[in-house]
């Protein structure tokens, strides 16, 4: 059986339990408090969750277990079969990583000052604007198929009245699309008690 070693508030741990629950797998989840952290080296060498072990296989970083989360239990799939849409949606996976993956590490990470996270606060709230323009014209963000991508993104809007981020009127199409991934079975499924309690 696979093991998850998760962050019980860590928002990358989050996608990987949405996945697992999404695709209806057979898993055991290893609570990690982040504020009492457990040595996890001996599993990852970076000494961060998520983690997942299924038998003699160690990953770590999130994108890589949803990705092989993906590939082992093919249904429902979650990343276009087509060769040209599936390198459209990593190289969409590679931007949020990029834009708003590497601020929402900022506003995690409670060693850095103050000005550092107001700056990736104001960074995220930029970003999430852009993003919420590309939803008018479909349901997720590769249209119509819910996909890895939507299960990577819902985790930091679930979180933004944490990270003291209010959108404007504007983006109130993001905030839909935001209440549509909230109301997943696999999304309410997948938080834990210190998650739910998170939005306002």
């Amino acid at each position: 059986m696979m093991v998850l070693y998760s962050g019980m508030t860590c928002p990358f741990s989050h996608s990987c339990r949405f996945v697992l629950f999404e695709k209806g797998c057979e898993f055991e989840i290893q609570d990690i408090d982040m504020f009492q952290p457990i040595d996890v080296s001996s599993l990852n060498p970076y000494g961060e969750v998520p983690i997942l072990r299924e038998r003699e296989l160690t990953l770590y970083q999130a994108e890589v277990i949803n990705m092989y989360i993906d590939d082992r239990f093919p249904h429902p799939q979650l990343m276009p079969p087509d060769p040209m849409h599936r390198a459209r949606a990593r190289l969409f996976l590679y931007i949020l990583n990029r834009e708003i993956f590497s601020q929402v590490r900022i506003l995690e990470n409670r060693t850095l000052s103050e000005e550092m996270h107001d700056n990736a606060r104001h960074k995220l709230h930029d970003q999430l604007s852009v993003i919420g323009s590309r939803l008018t014209n479909g349901v997720y963000l590769l249209g119509e198929e819910f996909s890895l991508l939507d299960i990577m993104l819902a985790p930091v809007l679930w979180r933004l009245s944490h990270y003291g981020i209010e959108l404007p009127r504007s983006a109130a199409p993001l905030m839909t699309y935001g209440e549509r991934l909230f109301s997943r079975p696999a999304f309410i499924d997948s938080m834990t008690p210190s998650e739910r309690v998170m939005r306002r």
